[in-house]
């Protein structure tokens, strides 16, 4: 016969399941990194760029940025660019916002996840600045003009006339408050 099992037991298995998942979830980030960079899919862009000064804007050229915004399904906040699509040269700073709003009754956390196609060109979006590379918290009710500030690197291959840049925004309330408790 089968000898019963303590709740302590039962317990503790519970709690190293949910560590472990914990866990699993941070890991994830590093590894979709990884995978992007050794496959090229997502269309994950260059980030942050630095060097501004080696850049010479190509007035003779144009590309068109459109920009979508998106929601996770658990993510019930008000998300959209200010403008849906814009001409840039490359080689010159671009800024534009993209609007976020609360629309909750409570405070939540929100991460914003880039994604470019084409695919191949995902490496010559540079941005200097971008509400991606931060969480963002937003109280109930409270929203948000979010910056966002790139340059098309001028070495873009010239059969590239769109990019699409993508940005997904996650629900990240409980991992925060998480990290939070473990400090």
């Amino acid at each position: 016969m089968n000898e019963p099992v303590s709740p302590t037991k039962t317990v503790r298995q519970l709690l190293l399941v949910v560590v472990g998942m914990f866990g699993f979830g941070f890991a994830m980030v590093p590894l979709y990194d990884i995978m992007c960079e050794i496959t090229g899919f997502n269309g994950k862009t260059a980030g942050p760029y630095q060097s501004l000064e080696t850049q010479v804007v190509d007035e003779s050229r144009t590309v068109t940025v459109q920009f979508l915004a998106n929601n996770n399904a658990s993510m019930p906040w008000e998300f959209r660019p200010e403008v849906r699509k814009m001409v840039v040269h490359p080689g010159k700073m671009n800024e534009m916002n993209f609007y976020v709003r609360n629309v909750t009754n409570k405070t939540m956390s929100a991460q914003a996840v880039p994604s470019v196609t084409p695919f191949n060109a995902a490496e010559y979006m540079h941005k200097t600045e971008c509400f991606c590379f931060e969480q963002q918290e937003l109280a109930q009710g409270e929203d948000l003009d979010m910056p966002l500030r790139f340059i098309i690197d001028q070495n873009i291959p010239t059969e590239v006339k769109t990019l699409t840049l993508s940005y997904t925004l996650y629900d990240i309330t409980e991992q925060v408050e998480l990290a939070a408790l473990s400090e």
